[in-house]
C-alpha cells in the first residue's frame, strides 16, 4: 500500500508537471466515457434492467398465434377466462384492454388514454395504490357498480391532488364511477393510461374470434415459457374444437420484455451502444498515439531509472499508474456530460409521442459502476502498450540519443500508424452509419405524401356512453359536427374517418373481387377505411376517373367505393375497375361495394411502414364507424388559428363530447418519423467526435514524424530537393493511412449497415453515395490535418538540421 501510495503521488506530479498533455488526454477519455455512460444509461434502462414490476422475471404475455403463417395476435376474452381455469402452468394470470376513457364531471370533458382491466392486474404486477384501494373480485362483473382508478397525475391535475376525492362519483364514458384509488407518480401500466375501470362489464358480450385483449401471467415456480406455451396450445386447440372455431389460431406464451420491447427498438438501441463503443475505442486509439509519443519523449527519463537500477516492471507499473489515473479523471469529467447528454435526449422525445413510463434512463448506481469500470478498462487499454514499448528500447541507445529526443524507432512509428489506421477504419464506419440514417430522416421529411399537409387542421373527439352504442347515433353526432364545422368561416372543407392519413388508423382486410375464385392462402390483403362525403376535398387529393361518393352516400350506408390508383392496377389490371365490385373477408354481412371512382395514390399510414398492402379503398362512414374519430378541417389560413372555433362547435353539439390530439397535419407529418431524425443526428453526433479524434491523431502522427524526420529533410534538402516535393512527401504519408483506413473501414460498414437493414427507410445498407461521400471527406480532413506538418516541413532549415548532427 505504501508503495502504490508513492506512485500515485509520483503519478499525480506527473500529470501537473504536463497540464497540457494531461489536459488532452482527459478531454478525449472524457468525451469517449461520456456518450458511452450516456448510451448505457439508455440501453440499461430498455435492455438490461429487469422492469419494476414484482418478480418480473417470470411474467410473460400471453397471445394467440397463427400457425399457418406465425402471425401473432391478442387474445378473445371469453378465451382468456377458459385459459385462466384451465391452464395450470401460472400462478396468476390477468388480461386488459386499451380503451378510450372520457370524465365528464362538472368540468370540460375530457378523453384520457384508458385501461379495462382485470381486477387482479395489479395485484399480479406487485402495484400499489398511493391512496385508497385497488380493485375487488366484486368489481369485476357483470352488473357490478362502477369503479375507477385514477392515475396520479389526472388526480392532481383535475382534482388538485384532494385526498377526499376518494368515494366521489365521477362520469366515465357518461356511466357513473366511483373513485376508489389513485396510483402512485409515474404508474402508467400498460404505457400512458391514466385511468383504469374493470374489464368484465365491457367484455362479456365479446365472441371468441374477436381477439382484443392483451394478458399477462405469472409462471409458476418450476416452470419454463416453452412449457407454458405447449400447454396454451393444447388448450386452444381444444377450445376451437369446442366452439368450432376454424381459424386455427392458438395461445403461446414469451418474456415480457419481448413484447414491452419491440425488437427493431432493441437493434437500435445496440446500435447506438455499438456506435459508442466505437468512439471510446477511437479515443483509446487516440490516447495511446499521445502516450507513444510522450513514451518517446521520456526515453532518456526512462532509460536513466532503469540504470540506477528500477526494474521494467516497476517502470511498467508506475505508467499504468499514471494512465489509470488520467482515466480516473476522464471518467468524473464525463459523469456531468453524461447527465447533459440524458438532458438533451430527454427533450428531443416529443410530449406527443413519449416513452412507455416503465422506461427511465438515469445516472444510478448501475452506471456509475460502469462508468468506472470503463474508466479502468481503458486505462489498461490505452496504457499497457505504450508503457511495454516505452520501456523496451536499448539503454545505451536511449542515453546517447537522449538528448536529441529522437528514440522512437521504426516499429513505434508503425504501431503509432497502425493506431491512426484504426481511427480512421472506425471513423468511417460511424459516419457511413450516421449518413444512412440521416438520408432515411431526409427521405421520409421531404417524401411525397400525396396531398398538401399545410391548410390542415386535425384532430380527434370520442363518443362516450351507450347514446352512442348505436350506429345510427355515431352518424347524427358525425354529420351534426361537420356541417357545425363546415359554416365556420376559414373553414373551406371537413372530413370525419376513423382514419388521420400518416396518424394511424383504418384497417387492412383480405380482399375478394366479385367472380374471382380464392384459396385463402393466396387471398390478397389491402387498407380500408370509412370516410364521409368531403374526404377527398378536405385532404386534395385528385380524383383521377369516375365520381366520389356524395355526402348522402357517405352517411346513409350506400354500398360504394373510390379506390386509390395501386388497388386499380393491384387488382384489375387488365380491365376498367369502374363498377367492379369487391367484398371485405370477414365482413359478416358479405357486403359488395360498387367501385365508382378512382383517387390518386396517397401516404395512408405511418411514413415508416415499408411492408403495407399495396392498394386502399375508402368506403361509406357507416361501414367502419367508430367512437375515437378523426376530424380533418382544410382552412384558408393558419389551421391552428381555428382550434378553439372548431372545439367549440363540437361542443356545441354536445357538450360530453371530449376533444383530443389537436394538431396541424405538418406537425402529424413530423411525429410520423421524428425518431429517425434522432438516430440519425446522435449518429452523426457520434461520427464527427471520431472523425475530429481521427483527425487529431493524423495530425499527431505526422507533426511527430516530421520533428523525428527533422535530419533527413535537412539532408533531402541541402542535396537539392525542392521544397513542394517535401510538402507531396508528407502529404502522402498523410493520405496513404487515410487510404488505408478508408478502405478497411469500408468493409467493415459494408457488413455492419447490413445488420441494421431493417431500420432504414427507401436508402440501400450499401448506399453508393453514403460510402462515396465519406470516403472524399475523410480524404479531405486527413489532408487538412496533414498539411500543417506537411508545411512546417518545408520550413526546415537545412543548415541548422545538420549542425544538430
Amino acid at each position: 500500500m505504501n508503495r502504490l501510495t508513492q506512485e500515485i503521488r509520483f503519478a499525480w506530479r506527473s500529470i501537473l508537471k504536463n497540464p497540457g498533455f494531461s489536459a488532452i488526454v482527459a478531454a478525449c477519455i472524457a468525451i469517449g466515457i461520456a456518450v458511452n455512460t450516456t448510451i448505457f444509461s439508455v440501453t440499461d434502462a430498455i435492455v438490461l434492467r429487469p422492469f419494476d414490476f414484482e418478480d418480473s422475471e417470470r411474467l410473460v404475455v400471453l397471445k394467440t398465434r397463427d400457425p399457418r403463417s406465425a402471425d401473432d395476435g391478442s387474445v378473445s376474452y371469453l378465451n382468456f377466462q377458459d385459459w385462466k381455469t384451465q391452464a395450470r402452468s401460472f400462478a396468476g394470470m390477468s388480461a386488459f384492454g386499451y380503451r378510450s376513457l372520457s370524465i365528464t364531471d362538472g368540468e370540460e370533458a375530457e378523453r384520457l388514454e384508458g385501461n379495462i382491466i382485470s381486477w387482479d392486474l395489479f395485484q399480479l404486477l406487485g402495484a400499489r395504490p398511493q391512496l385508497g384501494r385497488l380493485f375487488m373480485a366484486d368489481d369485476d362483473r357483470p352488473g357490478a357498480p362502477g369503479v375507477v382508478l385514477l392515475g396520479d397525475e389526472v388526480w392532481r391535475r383535475r382534482y388538485h391532488s384532494d385526498s377526499s376525492v376518494l368515494g366521489t362519483v365521477i362520469q366515465v364514458n357518461a356511466l357513473p364511477h366511483t373513485i376508489v384509488g389513485v396510483m402512485p407518480p409515474r404508474f402508467k401500466f400498460p404505457q400512458e393510461a391514466q385511468i383504469w375501470i374493470p374489464i368484465a362489464g365491457l367484455a362479456q358480450n365479446d365472441k371468441r374470434e374477436w381477439r382484443n385483449f392483451d394478458v399477462f401471467a405469472r409462471l409458476k415456480p418450476n416452470v419454463n415459457v416453452p412449457q407454458a406455451s405447449s400447454e396454451l396450445e393444447g388448450i386452444s386447440r381444444r377450445l376451437n374444437d369446442q366452439y368450432g372455431i376454424r381459424d386455427g389460431w392458438v395461445g403461446t406464451a414469451r418474456p415480457i420484455r419481448e413484447d414491452l420491447i419491440p425488437d427493431d427498438v432493441t437493434l437500435v438501441v445496440l446500435a447506438m451502444m455499438g456506435a459508442v463503443t466505437l468512439v471510446l475505442l477511437v479515443a483509446c486509439a487516440n490516447v495511446a498515439n499521445l502516450m507513444l509519443a510522450r513514451g518517446s519523449a521520456r526515453a532518456r527519463e526512462i532509460a536513466i531509472r532503469t540504470a540506477i537500477g528500477a526494474g521494467r516492471g516497476a517502470i511498467v507499473r508506475q505508467l499504468l499508474v499514471e494512465s489509470l489515473l488520467l482515466a480516473v479523471i476522464g471518467a468524473v469529467i464525463a459523469l456531468p456530460l453524461a447527465h447533459f447528454g440524458l438532458n438533451l435526449l430527454d427533450a428531443a422525445m416529443p410530449p406527443e409521442d413519449p416513452i412507455p413510463y416503465y422506461i427511465d434512463w438515469r445516472l444510478d448506481y448501475r452506471t456509475l459502476v460502469y462508468t468506472f469500470g470503463m474508466a479502468l478498462v481503458t486505462g489498461v487499454s490505452f496504457g499497457l502498450t505504450p508503457a511495454l514499448q516505452s520501456t523496451s528500447g536499448k539503454l545505451y541507445g536511449a542515453l546517447k540519443e537522449g538528448g536529441r529526443g529522437s528514440g522512437s524507432g521504426v516499429k513505434k512509428n508503425r504501431l503509432r500508424a497502425s493506431l491512426v489506421v484504426a481511427e480512421v477504419a472506425l471513423s468511417v464506419v460511424l459516419l457511413v452509419g450516421a449518413s444512412l440514417f440521416v438520408r432515411s430522416f431526409l427521405g421520409m421529411r421531404n417524401a411525397n405524401v400525396g396531398f398538401a399537409t399545410d391548410p390542415l387542421l386535425t384532430m380527434r373527439f370520442y363518443l362516450p356512453g351507450t347514446m352512442y352504442d348505436s350506429t345510427s347515433a355515431k352518424v347524427q353526432r358525425v354529420e351534426d359536427v361537420l356541417r357545425r364545422v363546415e359554416a365556420l368561416p376559414g373553414v373551406q372543407a371537413a372530413a370525419v374517418s376513423n382514419l388521420i392519413p400518416i396518424d394511424g388508423g383504418g384497417n387492412f382486410t383480405q380482399v375478394e373481387i366479385e367472380g374471382q375464385k380464392y384459396d385463402d392462402s393466396e387471398r390478397p390483403r389491402a387498407f380500408w377505411s370509412g370516410v364521409t362525403g368531403h374526404w377527398l376535398s378536405t385532404l386534395g387529393v385528385s380524383l383521377l376517373a369516375g365520381r366520389n361518393m356524395t355526402e348522402s352516400e357517405a352517411l346513409d350506408s350506400v354500398p360504394v367505393a373510390v379506390v386509390t390508383q395501386d388497388f386499380a392496377r393491384r387488382f384489375f389490371a387488365s380491365g376498367d375497375p369502374l363498377g367492379r365490385r369487391f367484398r371485405f373477408v370477414g365482413d359478416g354481412a358479405a357486403t359488395y361495394f360498387t367501385i365508382i371512382g378512382v383517387i390518386a395514390d396517397f401516404t395512408y399510414r405511418n411514413l415508416d411502414d415499408t411492408d403495407l398492402p399495396v392498394g386502399a379503398a375508402y368506403v361509406p362512414y357507416p361501414y367502419m364507424f367508430a367512437r375515437n374519430n378523426g376530424l380533418i378541417v382544410r382552412t384558408a389560413g393558419n389551421p391552428i388559428s381555428l382550434t378553439n372555433a372548431v372545439r367549440s362547435q363540437i361542443r356545441a353539439s354536445d357538450a360530453k363530447v371530449p376533444v383530443f390530439d389537436v394538431m396541424n397535419m405538418n406537425d402529424v407529418r413530423r411525429l410520423s418519423y421524428w425518431q429517425y431524425g434522432l438516430f440519425g443526428w446522435m449518429f452523426a453526433i457520434f461520427g464527427a467526435i471520431a472523425l475530429a479524434l481521427a483527425a487529431i491523431g493524423v495530425y499527431g502522427v505526422i507533426s511527430f514524424g516530421v520533428s523525428q524526420r527533422t535530419q533527413e529533410i535537412g539532408v533531402r534538402v541541402a542535396l537539392g530537393a525542392q521544397r513542394r516535393d517535401v510538402m507531396r512527401m508528407i502529404l502522402l504519408n498523410g493520405l496513404g493511412l487515410a487510404g488505408i483506413g478508408i478502405g478497411v473501414g469500408a468493409l467493415a460498414a459494408f457488413g455492419v449497415t447490413r445488420v441494421v437493414r431493417s431500420l432504414l427507410i427507401g436508402v440501400s445498407p450499401t448506399d453508393p453515395i453514403s460510402f462515396g461521400w465519406v470516403a472524399v471527406f475523410l480524404t479531405m480532413v486527413v489532408a487538412v490535418a496533414s498539411y500543417f506538418p506537411a508545411r512546417r516541413a518545408m520550413a526546415v532549415d537545412p543548415i541548422i538540421a545538420l549542425r544538430t548532427e
